[in-house]
């Protein structure tokens, strides 16, 4: 394949964060081409009607989408719903713009197919990317993830997160609230049980009891397994849309004796803990709300154990970096074989599946 044996070994040759700053120049300068993305999509997407899923009223095209981190500003879009997916989002965006911390911040572990990453929540700001927003024609599912400020006290989390959805909201078919990445001092804080509600009641205060477009909130894979069935339960009562599961962790054992730079963890060794917290999510919120499984969904099998512990959507990340383009329909050909070859009409027969 192309991108293994030519694209990669160039892109890792370069320090993480410069290989992708420079395939995100190719993608903004190959879009100027004609018939760009109509290429793209004829090479790169897999499609199916079995994988079509509607959910909160939005169409899926299949169930893989891009986790956020990968297009922080919102500028990759036109061309990642282009490349496969069937959904991006966006971010993690917070009101102010900040740099994030210093560099090096993203680190590659081969071997292990993994990354550590201490990136800091680097984005323009709310108000940047609401103006790269407009001037998209949005052509396929777009979610925006919020964070908070660094430079914002935890005391005025509500409004920080508040400021960034009132800004993005209107140009994204879903919003995901992030209280989980490792990277920002005292974010993790806001998942403690009251911390949740205080939050979820700040938001429903700005926006009412129904926001206007299905609201997630991402979880940490470091919680215990009574605080993750805390915050779910929190999430049933509060009418929350659905939840992310999971984000980056803390725990570095994987990659053997350290030290290790500091950061969250994300790739291979997050699968197992990251398809152990849909399993217990599953169990708890039943099917009541969508699941997005992500950590470490490198290919179709572990796409199919993450959809029959009861995700209805995955993401994907790190693998897409050690991968390559073709993963998601590779992922996507792989869970429509699977279908076709049980018995099973709809994508939707299989989710939760080991449960029943």
């Amino acid at each position: 394949m192309i991108y293994q044996s030519l694209i990669k070994p160039i892109l890792f040759q370069l320090d993480p964060e410069s290989a992708h700053h420079f395939a995100a120049s190719l993608l903004n300068l190959s879009r100027r081409i004609p018939f760009f993305y109509s290429s793209l999509q004829t090479i790169l997407e897999y499609r199916s009607p079995r994988l079509r899923q509607s959910i909160w009223g939005l169409e899926f095209g299949n169930p893989v989408g891009v986790a956020a981190g990968f297009d922080k500003t919102g500028e990759l879009y036109p061309s990642l719903i282009h490349m496969g997916f069937g959904f991006v989002e966006i971010g993690t965006v917070t009101a102010k713009q900040q740099p994030g911390n210093e560099a090096p911040r993203l680190f590659r572990y081969p071997n292990q197919m993994a990354l550590i990453n201490r990136m800091g929540f680097n984005n323009p700001g709310a108000d940047k990317v609401e103006v790269t927003l407009q001037k998209q024609k949005k052509t396929g599912i777009r979610g925006v993830n919020a964070g908070k400020s660094k430079v914002t006290p935890m005391e005025e989390a509500i409004q920080d997160y508040n400021y960034t959805l009132k800004k993005l909201t209107p140009y994204a078919d879903y919003a995901v609230i992030n209280v989980s990445s490792p990277n920002t001092p005292g974010l993790r804080n806001l998942q403690n049980k009251n911390a949740l509600i205080g939050l979820i009641d700040g938001i429903q205060k700005e926006f009412g009891p129904k926001f206007p477009i299905p609201l997630f909130f991402k979880f940490a894979p470091d919680l215990t397994l009574q605080e993750l069935k805390e915050n779910l339960e929190v999430c049933l009562h509060y009418r929350i849309d659905g939840v992310i599961l999971t984000n980056t962790t803390l725990n570095k054992e994987s990659l053997g004796p350290g030290p290790h730079p500091e950061g969250g963890l994300s790739g291979n060794p997050l699968f197992e803990r990251a398809l152990e917290f849909v399993t217990e999510a599953y169990k708890i919120v039943g099917g009541k709300i969508p699941i997005v499984g992500v950590g470490g969904i490198d290919s179709g099998e572990k796409a199919l154990k993450m959809m029959l512990a009861g995700a209805s959507l995955l993401q994907i990340y790190t693998s897409y970096i050690f991968q390559g383009p073709f993963l998601p329909s590779e992922i996507c050909s792989y869970l429509d074989k699977y279908l076709r070859s049980n018995k099973f009409k709809h994508i939707s027969e299989i989710i939760g599946l080991d449960h029943k």
